[in-house]
C-alpha cells in the first residue's frame, strides 16, 4: 500500500510536470554593430546616428523583469532596488575603477576610456559587463567641459538626455536641498519673531479639531536625540518644550548655502533677507553648484531608502547658541527630503553604442565632494555582470583615492583592479610643455614626437601609480592614444609604467574604433583581476582629523607638510568635540595639480599644503577640507559652450552638445 501511494505521487508530479510550461529560455545578448567613420565625426553626430535599443531589452538580455523597472521613455529606465533581494545569492562580479593621471584642461578621456573598455569586454570578448559612470552636470555641460556621455564611438546614448536632464535626479537634489535652506532661514525668523516658549509650542503642536495635539515624526526623533520620551504633547514640562521646540540656531555658524545647477558666479556671496517683511534677519550667504550638495553626496553614498532617511536626518548645517550641531531632523524636514528623494534613489539604465548596458547615476564633484557614481548601482551591477567598469573623477589623487577611503568604506565592495588613463599631450604638459588652454588649438609640441619632453613628465604618472598600488590593487595603464601619437612616444610610456609597478600599458584607439580598440587592454584587465590583492586603506578612521589629512598630504600628494588656516583649526576642535573626528577625509582640491595651486605639474615635493577651512558632511559621512582657494560654485567663460547649443527646429534634434 505505501509503495502504491509513492506511485501515485510519482505519477501526479509527473502529469504536472507536463502540463507547466517550460521557462523561457535567458536573452541572449546581442551586440549593436558599429559603422565606423573616417574622419570621425562630431560626438552628437556619432550619438544621433547610434542605433538603440528598447531599454526592455538592454533589461531582458540582463535578466532584468519588467516589474523590475520604471520606463522613462523607450529608451531609459530606472531599476528598483529591491532586485538586489532577488539577485542576492548571485556571485560578485570583478570589481575595476578607472581613474587617470593628472588632466589638462581638456580632460583625457576617461570616461571615453571606460566605455570603449566595457565595449571590448561586452561586444567583442563576450563577457557580461555593466558600465557605471556619473550624471554630468548642467554646470559643466554648458560651461567649458561640454558633456560627460564619453567620446568618438564609446559613449552611452542617448546623449542628449545623458548630458541633460535624464530623469531629473539633480532637479530632485536641487529641490530637497533648498527646501532644507528655506526650512533653515524661515526657524530662524519665527523663532526671533515668538519669544514665548508656550506660543511656540502652540504652534508646533496646534491641536486637531477634537482638541488632540501630535507629535510629528520629526519630533519623536528630537526628542530620542534629546534623551526623554512623553506620548502626549500635553505632558511636556516648560523645559522639554524649550528643548524639543526652539532649536536657537546661531546664524554666524550656517554652513548651508542654496544651490544650483548652473556655473553662476555671482551667486557665490549674496545677502538675503532684505525684503520689507524679513528685516532684522539679513545675513550673507551663499550658492554652492548643485553637484556640490550634501545631498548628492548622499545620492551617490546611501544603500537604501531607510539608510538614505537616516543619513539625511543626520546632516548637520550649523550649530546653536550653546555650540551643538542642528541638524535635519532636528528641523523637522528630513522627512519631506526623503519624499522628494524617494525616485532619485534607484540607478538610470541606459545603454552604449555597442548595446551593452549601463547604469548612470549620482554626481557629485570629485575636485568638490568625492567624485564616484552611486553604492547602489554598483551592488546590483556587480550580481548582473561578470565585469563592472565604474569611474573616479578626476586624476588618481582626487577621485580614486576617495573611491577607495570613502566609497569602499561604506559599500564594503573592494575593487579587483585599476586602470589609469594617460595620455601623451598630459605626460608632455607635466614635463614642461606649453600651456594647454580649452578652446585653442594644441601648441606644435603636443602634435610632433618629442621623447624628451615625455620623459621628463613621466614622474606625474609614476607617482599616480605608486600611490593607486599603495592600496594594494594591480594597475593597468591605459593610453588614451591620438592620431599624433607614436609608437615610440607609446613605448616609452609602456616602459615607464611597467617599471613603476603596472601590469602594463596599452595603446587604445577607442575613441576612434569603439570597443575594438580596446580589446588589447581588455585582455590586459581581466588578467589583473584575477591577480591576488591585499587590500588596505590609506588611514585608519580612529586617526585624529590632522593625521588622516596629512597622510593624505604627505603620502598621496608629496606634500611636505599641512598648514591649517586659524578658521581650519577651529574647525578642527569642534569637529572633533561634536564627535565627528572618526569620519573619512574628502579633500576639496584642484583637480590639475597634486599641489593647491593648478598651474604646478609633474610630481612636486616639499610644498606645504594649505588647508583654509573644514567642513562637514555628517549625513554623507566625511569631512572636507578646503585646500587653497577651491571654490564651490564654478564659474562660466568668456565663451560658454551653450554658444554652440541649439534645436534644429525642422528635425527636433539638438545640436552642438560634445
Amino acid at each position: 500500500m505505501p509503495t502504491k501511494v509513492k506511485k501515485n505521487v510519482k505519477s501526479k508530479a509527473k502529469a504536472k510536470t507536463a502540463k507547466r510550461k517550460p521557462a523561457a529560455p535567458a536573452k541572449v545578448f546581442k551586440p549593436t554593430k558599429l559603422k565606423l567613420l573616417t574622419p570621425v565625426p562630431s560626438d552628437i553626430e556619432i550619438a544621433q546616428a547610434g542605433k538603440l535599443k528598447p531599454i526592455l531589452q538592454i533589461a531582458e538580455e540582463l535578466g532584468l523583469k519588467p516589474n523590475e523597472l520604471e520606463l522613462f521613455g523607450p529608451y531609459k529606465a530606472k531599476v528598483h532596488l529591491n532586485v538586489r533581494d532577488r539577485l542576492a545569492r548571485r556571485k560578485t562580479g570583478k570589481y575595476i575603477d578607472v581613474t587617470a593621471i593628472t588632466p589638462t584642461p581638456l580632460g583625457e578621456g576617461k570616461t571615453t576610456t571606460t566605455v570603449g573598455l566595457s565595449q571590448a569586454l561586452g561586444a567583442h570578448l563576450g563577457k557580461k559587463v555593466f558600465t557605471c559612470i556619473r550624471q554630468p552636470s548642467q554646470g559643466p555641460t554648458f560651461g567649458i567641459k561640454g558633456g560627460a556621455a564619453g567620446g568618438g564611438y564609446s559613449q552611452i546614448i542617448p546623449m542628449e538626455d545623458f548630458n541633460l536632464h535624464l530623469t531629473g535626479d539633480i532637479h530632485a537634489i536641487t529641490a530637497a536641498h533648498n527646501l532644507m535652506a528655506a526650512a533653515i532661514d524661515a526657524r530662524i525668523l519665527h523663532e526671533r519673531a515668538q519669544p514665548d516658549d508656550e506660543k511656540l509650542f502652540n504652534a508646533f503642536c496646534p491641536k486637531d479639531k477634537n482638541g488632540q495635539r501630535h507629535f510629528a515624526e520629526g519630533h519623536l526623533r528630537r526628542m530620542k536625540r534629546l534623551g526623554f520620551s512623553v506620548d502626549d504633547p500635553d505632558r511636556l514640562t516648560p523645559e522639554q518644550k524649550r528643548a524639543l521646540f526652539r532649536l536657537d540656531i546661531d546664524p554666524d555658524s550656517l554652513t548651508w548655502n542654496r544651490v544650483i545647477d548652473v556655473n553662476d558666479r555671482l551667486l557665490r556671496r549674496i545677502q538675503i533677507g532684505l525684503g520689507d517683511e524679513e528685516k532684522g534677519n539679513e545675513r550673507l550667504a551663499g550658492y554652492d553648484i548643485t553637484v556640490a550638495s550634501e545631498i548628492m553626496a548622499i545620492l551617490a553614498l546611501t544603500t537604501g531608502l531607510e539608510d538614505m532617511r537616516e543619513r539625511l536626518g543626520r546632516m548637520v548645517f550649523g550649530t546653536n547658541t550653546r555650540g551643538e550641531a542642528v541638524t535635519a531632523e532636528d528641523l523637522g524636514v528630513a522627512g519631506a527630503l526623503t519624499v522628494l528623494m524617494k525616485d532619485a534613489i534607484m540607478p538610470n539604465l541606459m545603454q552604449t553604442l555597442e548595446g551593452t548596458p549601463a547604469f548612470v547615476h549620482a554626481g557629485p564633484f570629485a575636485n568638490i565632494a568625492h567624485g564616484n557614481s552611486s553604492i547602489v548601482a554598483d551592488q546590483i551591477a556587480l550580481k548582473l555582470a561578470d565585469y563592472v567598469i565604474t569611474e573616479s573623477g578626476f586624476g588618481a589623487d582626487i577621485g580614486m583615492e576617495k573611491f577607495m577611503d570613502i566609497k569602499c568604506r561604506y559599500s564594503g565592495l573592494i575593487p579587483d583592479v585599476v586602470v589609469i588613463v594617460a595620455t601623451i599631450r598630459a605626460l608632455k604638459m607635466h614635463g614642461g610643455g606649453p600651456r594647454v588652454v580649452a578652446g585653442k588649438p594644441l601648441d606644435f609640441a603636443y602634435t610632433t614626437e618629442n621623447l624628451e619632453l615625455l620623459r621628463k613628465g613621466m614622474p606625474n604618472m609614476i607617482r599616480h601609480i605608486q600611490n593607486a598600488k599603495l592600496f594594494g590593487v594591480p594597475v593597468v595603464v591605459a593610453v588614451n592614444s591620438f592620431k599624433d601619437d607614436t609608437d615610440a612616444e607609446i613605448e616609452l610610456v609602456r616602459k615607464y609604467a611597467v617599471e613603476a609597478g603596472a601590469e602594463g600599458a596599452y595603446k587604445c584607439t577607442h575613441w576612434a574604433h569603439g570597443g575594438k580598440g580596446a580589446i588589447e587592454l581588455a585582455h590586459a584587465v581581466m588578467a589583473a583581476a584575477n591577480k591576488p590583492k591585499e587590500f588596505k586603506f590609506l588611514y585608519p578612521l580612529t586617526a585624529s582629523i590632522k593625521e588622516k589629512i596629512e597622510t593624505i598630504a604627505r603620502d598621496f600628494y608629496g606634500a611636505a607638510g599641512v598648514e591649517f588656516s586659524p578658521e581650519a583649526e577651529a574647525k578642527v576642535q569642534l569637529y572633533t568635540r561634536l564627535g565627528f573626528d572618526k569620519l573619512p577625509i574628502c579633500m576639496a582640491k584642484t583637480h590639475l595639480s597634486f599641489t593647491d595651486k593648478p598651474e604646478v605639474k609633474g610630481a612636486p615635493t616639499g610644498f606645504m599644503l594649505p588647508i583654509r577651512d573644514i567642513r562637514a558632511s555628517a549625513g554623507a559621512g566625511f569631512l572636507y577640507p578646503l585646500v587653497g582657494s577651491m571654490r564651490t560654485m564654478p564659474g562660466l567663460p568668456t565663451r560658454p559652450v551653450f554658444f554652440d547649443v541649439d534645436l534644429d527646429l525642422q528635425t527636433g534634434k539638438v545640436k552642438g552638445l560634445f
